[in-house]
């Protein structure tokens, strides 16, 4: 991840702590608007009997995930940080694995989707963590609500595949 001049702020954290969580948040801010682009990917090209009850849920899916990501990097800057939030950035930095271009059918569509939001809530999780152990309440609470909302999310996409 990039690293860039630190702002002078008067939030009351210490600058260490500044530091590790601005490189938190950029972290998720590059995961999160990775999954917003595969989301975006997977509701321009699902195919199938489903096609467009799914066009519309991964639009307002990745509806969610924008304003997650504004929420993310909106915070960075509040702490004094620098968002690394373009394409490029996301793309060089994101833990996801790669949306397979290939798939198109809904379910197979879903499944990939389910897998990637699986695994941006799991760090999304341990950030809570992190960002508690280091006093950053403030932070936990955001990430606290993008959990929830990716959850959420998890849950529409997963019921889809059970039976």
């Amino acid at each position: 991840m990039l690293t860039t001049k630190m702002f002078t702020t008067r939030i009351d954290l210490p600058l260490e702590t500044r530091e590790k969580m601005i490189a938190l948040l950029n972290q998720q801010l590059a995961d999160t608007f990775d999954l917003y682009g595969q989301t975006k990917q997977a509701h321009w090209n699902v195919k199938g009997a489903q096609f467009y009850q799914l066009h519309e849920l991964f639009d307002k899916l990745a509806d969610t995930l924008e304003d997650f990501v504004d929420l993310i990097a909106e915070r960075v800057t509040a702490m004094g940080g620098a968002a690394m939030g373009t394409v490029r950035m996301a793309s060089s930095a994101s833990r996801l694995i790669e949306y397979p271009p290939e798939v198109a059918d809904s379910m197979p569509v879903i499944d990939a989707l389910a897998k990637r939001y699986a695994s941006l809530a799991a760090t999304t999780r341990a950030a809570i963590d992190t960002a508690q152990r280091l006093g950053d309440m403030d932070t936990s609470d955001l990430f606290i609500e993008v959990s929830r909302g990716l959850d959420k999310a998890l849950w529409f996409l997963e019921a889809h595949l059970q039976a």
